[in-house]
């Protein structure tokens, strides 16, 4: 779509992107002709959503099998008390629809498994984790690397919150079997409800989840693929931290030995935990 084709409502709704010289209209384009999947409609999600949409993401796919619940509105502002009991993917789909009509919303409404995540993900151009279990990151990650997938990623705890891209389908990038070679003992972290979490911090790395996925979409900027760029709201600050390709990665290493996702059926051999990162 060149800059022509634009109708001018959506000149008019673009524009402070299509002025952007690293943008124009023939970025704009790009982010309307692309299909981004969000797995799960939470805390990261909803800024998530809301941003992309905003930004004219053209398709945006959302995977999640939950329902609202008045707990979620502390920082899952995607939803409202309105669309308490209905399903997340129905309440973010409305969502998106009144911000913006140009997106198509493809909701998957169900959770993501070892059966479907090849197919879902294969169905993107980019996939943007905001999960809250090692067990589903895990499933992401690999499903992400065997279709040829960019993942954008984000995670959050009480005050902080983590980010980072995974690129591994590329020569020497590492993926999250890299950064996370085994989740700890289930049991170990506390869960969302036990822990707590400043509701704002979701927001705040959502909110960077989408900056980051908009730029892997344009191939604006520096990725983060190699980098967890970590916030702490109590100090006030960022820090970057680099990390590498493990040679020994039981997915990308030298002798891999995940090639499908058959060991994350019940009874294969990822081992579920709870989450460091409840969104």
């Amino acid at each position: 779509m060149a800059g022509a084709d634009f109708s001018e409502r959506q000149l008019h709704r673009y524009a402070r992107h299509i002025v952007l010289p690293e943008v124009g209209g023939a970025g704009q384009a790009r982010l309307l002709a692309a299909k981004v999947l969000i797995v799960g409609a939470g805390g990261l999600g909803s800024p998530l959503l809301l941003y992309l949409a905003a930004a004219g993401v053209g398709t945006l796919g959302v995977v999640d099998g939950d329902r609202v619940e008045l707990s979620n509105l502390q920082r899952q502002v995607v939803h409202s008390d309105r669309t308490i009991g209905m399903a997340k993917t129905e309440s973010a789909a409305a969502a998106v629809r009144a911000l913006n009509p140009d997106v198509a919303v493809v909701r998957h409404d169900r959770h993501l498994t070892h059966d479907n995540a090849q197919t879902i993900v294969s169905g993107y151009d980019l996939v943007c984790d905001g999960t809250d279990n090692f067990r589903t990151r895990y499933l992401v990650n690999d499903a992400c690397f065997l279709a040829g997938k960019p993942l954008v990623s984000a995670a959050v705890t009480r005050f902080d919150g983590q980010l980072t891209t995974f690129r591994a389908f590329e020569p020497d990038r590492p993926c999250y079997r890299c950064l996370f070679p085994e989740a700890p003992p289930e049991g170990l972290l506390p869960s969302c409800s036990e822990a707590g979490i400043f509701g704002a911090i979701a927001g705040v790395m959502g909110t960077l989840q989408a900056a980051e996925a908009l730029k892997e979409l344009l191939g604006l900027g520096e990725s983060l693929a190699g980098t967890l760029l970590v916030y702490d709201a109590l100090a006030g600050g960022f820090h970057r931290v680099a990390y590498g390709r493990d040679e020994d990665c039981a997915l990308c290493g030298r002798t891999p030995s995940i090639t499908d996702l058959s060991g994350h059926a019940p009874g294969g051999s990822e081992r579920p935990a709870l989450a460091t990162a409840p969104a």
